[in-house]
Formats: C-alpha cells, structure tokens, sequence
C-alpha cells in the first residue's frame, strides 16, 4: 500500500515531490519553448538552480516537506514532476507521457514509489497536468488530444466513477499543453482560469460547484500565469512574474509566495507544473 494520498487541490500539502533542473534545458516539444527558443539562448545551469531554490524555499515555507527525485542526464523535463504520477485518494495512478523525450521518466518513478500504484495508465495517453482533483467527489480531466487524449482522460475517470466520484472531462486546444495552462485552483471557492479559451460550460459547471474564476488573459497565461499551486489554508504559490495575478490573489485575503521562475515558464511550466502534490490534509 503507497502511503500517498490527495483527495483536492487545496487541501494542506504535507509532502510534495520535485526534481532538481541538473539536465534541464528548453527542448521544443511544445508552442511556449519554440517561441521562447527563437529568441532566447539556453539558461545556465547556475540560474536555473538558483530559481527552483526558490521554488523549494517557498514550499518549505508553507510547511511541506520536500521529497527530492534524482534527476537523468538524458531526461531534461523530469524537472516537471507533475505530469509522470498523479496522487489520488486510494494511491499514486502512472501515467503515460505523450512525447517521446519524456517517456523515461517512468522508470524512476516506479522506483520511488517502490511500485506501489492504484492505478497504472495503458490506455492513450495521460499526463498529470491535465488532471485537477478539485475536492472530494468532483474531478476534471483536460483532453487536447496531444499530452492527454480522449482514451486516457476516459480510462481515469472511469476509475473515479467506479469510486462513485463526479468527473468531467474537458477538451481543450492542443496548442495549450496541458489544462493547468488554462485553469488552476487557488482555493477551495476559488480558481484562476484564461476565460477567453475556456468553454463557457466548463465555467458553468465551475459555478455549480461553488467555484468562482478570477480571469488570466491569454497573454497571461501563456506566460504560464493560470499555473499555480495552492499549499491550502489560504496560501499559494504563483510566479514571480505574474504580478497582476499576484495582486488579485493577495486582494482575494490569499498569502502568495512567488519564487522567480521564469527560466521554467519560459519552458512551458510553472509552480504547478514543478510540483507533484504526494499528501494533502482536508
């Protein structure tokens, strides 16, 4: 039995798992690094390191417990831990990554979990960002058909289904990545969500589960502004760089801590893309 269990995306966030960016560089899998690599040149390895430091710094604060995945010289995205496992109620669920330059990142996490999983995904493809557990009973998984497809998103909710919980599957345009580009929870009340992309219903259903937007623009988001991480009572973490949401966030009474992160978001993934929650208390 896997000791790991998280049933919302804002309950307290006791043990999360991270990777360290030894190997990391911007490879052009996605629409958010090939505009970033036309323009920019690759950050060093001292920058990088300085910013996830910081990243570590404020989950610490916010009183979790870092678990530290070792990182492979030829798997330059394990940085982002989100996307390889997601942590249900009844235990970790494998995924299956989608590119081909992430496949491998399985491996270790079989290792870490010492092969102890609820579920393991085999149909399509399924990552992490697209999965938001929203609060006991009521989830949603994002299908672009690109990182998460139809197959997947459908084999994961029928395994919550079967456990009796709400699930809405929500498909969205490829060119977004994953729906944690688009769509996060900072709260139990409270998500931030590009409103320009998102089906209107999605935000409808939202609603019906008493969960109100504050709206990120499209440029905002592709910034990776939608993609925080909330550690529960009233805090979250959110980038450096998205200080109007920042703003938002502190007006709504929320404490944010916002390590500078740009050399990630400028990789296609934030806060909540670095992050893979392992145990949340409700």
């Amino acid at each position: 039995m896997s000791p790991w269990s998280v049933s919302s995306e804002t309950g307290v966030l006791t043990d999360v798992l991270v990777c360290p960016p030894d190997h990391y560089r911007w490879i052009p899998t996605n629409s958010i690094v090939r505009r970033t690599l036309a323009g920019a040149q690759q950050p060093s390895a001292m920058a990088l390191a300085a910013q996830h430091g910081e990243l570590v710094a404020a989950l610490r604060e916010g009183g979790a417990r870092v678990h530290v995945l070792p990182p492979e010289p030829h798997l330059p995205y394990m940085a982002y831990t989100r996307d390889s496992v997601v942590v249900t109620p009844w235990g970790p669920v494998l995924c299956q990554l989608e590119r081909p330059q992430r496949r491998g990142e399985y491996a270790a996490l079989i290792d870490f979990h010492d092969g102890c999983f609820w579920r393991k995904s085999s149909a399509g493809t399924l990552e992490g960002g697209d999965i938001h557990i929203l609060k006991p009973g009521v989830a949603c998984v994002g299908a672009s058909g690109g990182r998460t497809d139809l197959a997947g998103a459908e084999q994961f909710a029928s395994w919550l289904r079967a456990e009796g919980w709400e699930v809405r599957i929500e498909s969205f345009d490829e060119h977004f990545l994953h729906l944690d580009v688009l769509f996060c929870l900072a709260a139990p009340d409270l998500a931030v969500a590009c409103l320009d992309v998102l089906d209107p219903d999605f935000v409808v259903w939202l609603t019906g589960h008493g969960i109100r937007c504050i709206d990120v623009p499209y440029r905002e988001a592709m910034t990776l502004g939608c993609n925080i991480i909330a550690l529960g009572a009233g805090r979250v973490v959110s980038a450096r760089g998205s200080a109007r949401l920042n703003a938002a966030l502190r007006a709504e009474g929320l404490t944010v801590l916002d390590p500078e992160l740009s050399l990630f978001t400028a990789g296609g993934g934030g806060p909540h893309c670095l992050t893979c929650p392992l145990q949340r208390e409700e």
